[in-house]
Order: structure tokens, then sequence, then C-alpha cells
């Protein structure tokens, strides 16, 4: 049994600068590089359909100025450099969260990435930036409302239909970095049956060794959604 859909939440990556004696963002252009390499590797050799990352939180704007516009710069970077490979490579990206406060540049590699890997078929990247789990159930909530949806017409299929990205799917794999074990937000909604894999090491840190371990983990485990 193969996972369809995996997530991971990115953690680990100031503490592993502190570990090398190194800068916090040093910490995140390892993370971000890492990622760009582990992405191909989850969907060009494990042929994983769905791949979705915990990029920036919306509380993640408690950080310093400094380190805020470092990640916002380093995100506009990472979209617009590997923006080319992954179209290459028949990889769709989507963008999950809100547009408030992301300055023009953001939006403008944002859109970018959107329009030209949209007719992409040979996997999905979903970016959750600038978002929070709870604020995308509300902002579905908020949706349902303007469009004067009956209470008793209301079900899960139209609710999923007023999500961030409705044509992604659930959940089926998430996998934490940093030995923290909490989601965080993430995904809340999609996360409903999903299995879930702390690790103890940092995310600069994680190998394709242990998306290999986190596939055999899955194929383990006994999904019985409530049964």
């Amino acid at each position: 049994m193969k996972p369809q859909h995996i997530g991971v939440i990115m953690d680990g990556n100031r503490r592993w600068a502190r570990a090398q004696g190194k800068k916090p963002m040093d910490g995140h252009l390892a993370g971000y590089k890492n990622f760009y390499e582990l992405s191909r590797y989850t969907f060009l050799e494990k042929k994983i359909p769905y791949l979705s990352a915990f990029v920036f939180s919306t509380e993640n704007w408690k950080r310093t100025e400094e380190e805020v516009g470092f990640l916002m710069r380093l995100v506009t970077r990472a979209i617009t450099e590997y923006l080319d490979d992954f179209h290459r490579d028949n990889i769709k990206i989507l963008i999950l969260g809100s547009r408030d406060k992301l300055s023009k540049p953001v939006l403008k590699a944002i859109e970018q990435a959107e329009s030209k890997t949209a007719g992409n078929t040979g996997g999905t990247l979903a970016l959750c930036f600038n978002y929070g789990g709870q604020q995308e159930i509300v902002d579905a909530a908020k949706a349902i409302i303007e469009q004067k949806i009956n209470a008793d017409s209301l079900d899960l299929e139209t609710f999923e239909s007023y999500l961030y990205k409705p044509e992604v799917p659930p959940l089926d794999l998430i996998i934490r970095t940093s030995g923290e074990q909490r989601l965080s937000g993430f995904m809340l909604y999609r996360a409903a049956y999903s299995e879930l894999l702390f690790l103890d090491k940092h995310w600069p840190d994680f190998t394709p060794e242990d998306i290999d371990f986190a596939l055999d983990e899955f194929a383990n485990r006994q999904r019985r959604y409530g049964a």
C-alpha cells in the first residue's frame, strides 16, 4: 500500500543551524534546498501523486521582521528558481493559503508558478504558504454563508468544495521532523484520517532514505477509518 498524498512539516531548520554554529537564515536556506531535492525524489522516483508542505504559517508573522523578510524573499526565489525544473518534470504547483499581507513580488511568483504548471499531470505539489488550518475552515464557512447555501443541503462534499484548492485530496501520511509531535494547524481538515510519523532529525538532515522509511512504515499500518 502506497500513500497517494504525503504532507511534510519541515521543522528544525533553525535548530539545525544553531547546532552547526550558523545563522537561522542558513538553516532556512538549507531546508529549502533539501525540500527541492526530496520533492523531486518523491514524485519522480517514488511516484507519489500529491506532496504537500508547510512552508509558512500565519503564525510565522510573529517572528522577527528580519526573519520574515528573509523567508518571503527565499520563497519567492525558490519558486522562481525551481519553476522550470518542476514544469519540465510535469509537476503542477498549487499554493494554499491567504493572500493577505503578501507583497507584489511574492504574489507575482505565486501567479506565475500556478499558471505555468496548470496543465501538468505528473504530480501535484501543494505549498501551504501564509496558511492556517483553522483559518482555511473559517474561510470555507464564510464562503458558504456568502453563497447563501441552505444548512439542510450542506454536506461534506459541498463543504470540501470551499476549501483552498479543493482538488487536493485528503492526506494519507503526515511527516514532521525535529521531534515535535503536533500538527500546528497543518491541513487540519484533510488530516482527519492521516497516518502520523514524527522523526527526531531536523529537516535539513532529512534524506531520501527517510522517505523510503516513511513509505515502509505506512505500508505496515492498518487504516480503519473508524471501522
